[in-house]
């Protein structure tokens, strides 16, 4: 129930994921406990959202903390750099950002790429 299932690739259908040199971003939040489960809810609209306006947004997992803390954890393909900053430019994702920034303790953004070495 904390997922939001990826809409695009089957993996009985589709190369592995790591074939297709997508664009990662892992966002780790720690959120003010009085409003964990707001922030919750926000964000898997957010992702919902994500995977239903943006055709080059293909997963978008929410997760929690295993521990209760109130942090949450946030793993996003996109098909390049340049479908992540179009996410960024999105109304979806503006509204998020203004909506739960007051939210947020903390956050730390990194971003993961396959090594071009690899054939």
């Amino acid at each position: 129930m904390g997922l939001s299932r990826p809409r695009k690739f089957s993996f009985m259908q589709q190369p592995p994921l790591w074939r297709l040199r997508l664009f990662c971003v892992a966002v780790t939040f720690e959120i003010e406990p009085s409003a964990f489960k707001t922030f919750v809810r926000r964000v898997r609209k957010q992702a919902n959202d994500s995977l239903t306006l943006e055709p080059l947004c293909h997963w978008f997992d929410v997760l929690v903390a295993d521990d209760l803390s109130a942090r949450v954890f946030l793993y996003e393909l996109y098909e390049d750099r340049e479908a992540f900053d179009a996410h960024l430019r999105s109304a979806h994702f503006l509204a998020f950002d203004v909506e739960v920034t007051p939210m947020v303790v903390n956050k730390s953004v990194l971003f993961w790429r396959q090594d071009p070495g690899q054939a």
